[in-house]
């Protein structure tokens, strides 16, 4: 008994002791008791699996060689989960679930039908992560799939976040309240900052310093409730020891910065040719003050854990490549984060590098970074799976960095990855010792929500350091996602791993022709159709998926991956009967003109029904979570405008991004896309009649008036799905058999 007693003080006091290191390495901003951890952690059991935590113990235990590390084993009845820390613990669950259980979560699909009986571990697992940190999101996330998030929608992604590993997420939200405060303590007026903050669809461009004011004003009550969101978020985060990375000055000031304090030194940009902002150069002594005082409101709002995020020249290339100014513009941001916390560390997108390689040079780039000491910045290598700099740069010269998986852009819909790259560079990457200090992995996508199989293939790496098989993997994923394997799925995920999951010469997913604007040509735009792989090699996938839908049909992850297939399938043929009926109209031929536009029209249709059967791929999800964020009539407006505005034109009439943040949803189909084509069809055709040429300017007027009115225009949208959609898939596929053939 006495030696009992002992090994328990030995083990609290070793906890606690590891706790107190723990916190002064991270950074959190406070010591958490044993107890609070384990409590955290089993609250997370609880909300994951609300009919079966009772089945878990969960047990704190230190960090292995100051590594995250979790073990499992059976213990009195129980599956007892061990970790470090929350995500740890998380880690541990997930790992059960995933290869005893069987099961799995994602955004699009879930599946935690757990066997009976309850599934055993077999003797002792322990699994550390060679990986400091493990990064989460891109700016452009919190815009493009976060921006009508409320409390209830983060706890699930910070629950995911967990099970999957990440340990520093971005904490951007509520950012806009403490630059209210600091705007205010200045002397600006609300008039001032009304053309300053933009709309939520927005955000991420201001604060990266690209636009002011775009689909705002924001009201202040709009302001405290995402402070008061933001709260929530980081307590969460912070409960189960994640790390979140706080925003810091970059120099973006208000449009009148220059009436209140005309002796300051800025720079007008100019983003994209069109929006114009304001940056204080970091020089000016008034830099490091505001910088300060935002930092201070910031950490007596949230707290800190001393990381923080700032970019600087976010697609705006300097205006000179001189070393000396850029190693003094680095400096200056460094050192307004340090003047307030000593102990900061700066977080910075690496996407400047990525963006405009002409001018970052290695002198440049050596600019930038040798003016912060070494510990003091890390660098997120944001594109490595297509596009990595660390391999032209020595590994960023010396300075800690983060592997990372881009994957998508705009939040875009298609299925598209680089699943052998992902199975396998950065294992390789961490044992190169050409890679520096590479000290995490990292998930930045500009949006989220598609493409599950590429998220739990990037988070598989990290808990192991050793090449991922896919052949075996995918045998696996296909047991977690659907709870049964059959050889016909095996063989249609590797057709998806030869093409769409292959990645290619594409920088993005390509998109269909049906979502640009209306067009001969066969992009549009923003829209980019051309394929990695021949459209006819997807078919065989498709046919394995419905052939076997029967047998599948219980798995929500079977019926969402058989209504991405088949919207795939469709989307690409929508690119071939485009070009058809170019050929067509090219010739004169209006009788066959007439029958390919209507079955491009019906092609449509048939596309809005199939993606209205999934909540996934309805507009109405997203126009009605933007609504329910406002509290007046006119705020609920503004947003539903806002909402509607980014996923089409990305601004006025004339925006340039029009089709950027396009999306393949029912709604958008029925309600904007498929009405351009009509009229698109519809002039066309009178073109044909009358023998005229086919003015694509006067048509592009057109559609811009038509475009900017749907934006402006009130309408309800479906936010509940209907209709069965394994039915309707193979109602589609023996509706388009020709497909087989015309692809040979």
């Amino acid at each position: 008994m006495q030696r009992k007693n002992l090994n328990i003080l030995y083990r609290s006091i070793t906890v606690f002791l590891f706790l107190v290191v723990f916190t002064a390495v991270t950074g959190t901003a406070q010591v958490q008791s044993n107890t609070s951890v384990e409590k955290a952690s089993y609250d997370l059991i609880k909300r994951v699996l609300p009919h079966y935590y009772s089945h878990f113990t969960v047990k704190i235990i230190p960090a292995e060689n100051g590594k995250d590390v979790f073990g499992l084993e059976n213990e009195n009845g129980k599956i007892v989960v061990e970790g470090n820390n929350g995500v740890s613990v998380a880690g541990g669950l997930y790992y059960y679930l995933k290869n005893f259980a069987h099961c799995q979560v994602t955004w699009d699909g879930v599946n935690l039908n757990l066997p009976t009986p309850f599934p055993k571990v077999p003797g002792k697992i322990r699994k550390n992560t060679p990986y400091d940190f493990r990064y989460y999101l891109n700016y452009c996330t919190f815009s493009y799939s976060m921006c009508w998030w409320d409390w209830k929608r983060w706890q699930k992604e910070i629950d995911w976040m967990a099970l999957h590993g990440i340990n520093m997420p971005l904490a951007l939200t509520g950012e806009n309240a403490i630059w209210y405060r600091v705007y205010k303590q200045l002397g600006f007026s609300d008039k001032d900052l009304s053309s300053f903050f933009p709309g939520p669809a927005y955000f991420a461009w201001f604060w990266m310093g690209n636009l002011d004011g775009w689909g705002g004003p924001l009201s202040i009550s709009f302001m405290k409730d995402q402070e008061s969101l933001e709260k929530k978020i980081l307590a969460r985060e912070r409960s189960l020891g994640m790390i979140p990375v706080l925003p810091a000055f970059t120099g973006h000031v208000p449009p009148t910065f220059k009436e209140h304090y005309p002796k300051a030194t800025l720079k007008e940009i100019a983003w994209g040719g069109k929006y114009h902002t304001w940056l204080l150069n970091p020089d000016d002594s008034l830099f490091k003050r505001i910088g300060g005082l935002f930092l201070r409101d910031e950490i007596q709002t949230y707290g800190t854990s001393h990381y923080y995020s700032a970019d600087v020249f976010n697609e705006n290339t300097p205006p000179t490549n001189d070393t000396v100014y850029l190693n003094n513009i680095s400096r200056g941001v460094y050192e307004s984060m340090a003047s307030v916390d000593d102990k900061a560390t700066w977080v910075m997108q690496g996407w400047l590098f990525v963006n405009n390689p002409a001018f970052w040079q290695p002198p440049q780039i050596k600019a930038v970074l040798n003016s912060v000491p070494d510990n003091k910045l890390i660098i997120l290598d944001l594109w490595s799976e297509t596009r990595p700099v660390w391999s032209r740069t020595n590994a960023y010269y010396g300075k800690p960095w983060i592997w990372c998986m881009l994957l998508n852009f705009g939040g875009n819909t298609g299925m598209f990855g680089r699943m052998d790259v992902i199975a396998a560079e950065p294992s390789k990457t961490l044992k190169n010792p050409q890679a520096g200090h590479m000290t995490g992995l990292g998930l930045t996508p500009e949006g989220i929500e598609q493409n599950p199989v590429m998220y739990e293939l990037m988070t598989d790496n990290i808990w192991r350091t050793d090449t991922i098989n896919l052949n075996q993997w995918l045998k696996r994923y296909i047991l977690q996602r659907y709870g049964k394997s059959i050889p016909p799925i095996y063989d249609a995920w590797q057709i998806l791993r030869e093409t769409v999951y292959h990645g290619g010469a594409a920088e993005g997913a390509p998109e269909s022709i049906f979502t640009g604007r209306p067009t001969f040509n066969k992009d549009s735009r923003w829209t980019k159709t051309t394929l990695n792989y021949a459209p006819g090699d997807l078919l065989p996938a498709w046919k394995y998926f419905i052939t076997s839908a029967d047998r599948m049909s219980h798995s929500d992850g079977f019926q969402y991956d058989l209504v991405d297939l088949t919207r795939q399938v469709l989307a690409n043929y929508a690119d071939t009967l485009q070009q058809k009926i170019t050929s067509d109209y090219n010739d004169k031929n209006e009788t066959a003109f007439m029958k390919d536009t209507k079955a491009f029209l019906g092609l449509m249709n048939d596309l809005n029904r199939l993606l209205g059967s999934r909540k996934e791929f309805l507009l109405g999800r997203w126009i009605h979570s933007a609504i329910r964020m406002g509290k007046s009539t006119s705020e609920q407006r503004q947003f539903e405008k806002d909402a509607k505005d980014q996923i089409t034109l990305w601004g006025d009439k004339n925006a340039s991004l029009h089709e950027y943040a396009c999306k393949q949803w029912s709604g958008l189909i029925s309600g904007f896309y498929k009405p351009r084509w009509q009229q698109f069809f519809q002039y066309a055709d009178s073109c044909l009649k009358e023998n005229k040429p086919f003015n694509e300017q006067l048509f592009d007027n057109r559609m811009k008036d038509w475009e900017w009115s749907w934006v402006n225009r009130q309408e309800s949208f479906a936010d509940t799905p209907s209709g069965n959609p394994v039915q309707i898939a193979k109602e589609l596929y023996h509706k388009y058999p020709f497909l087989f053939k015309l692809y040979k």
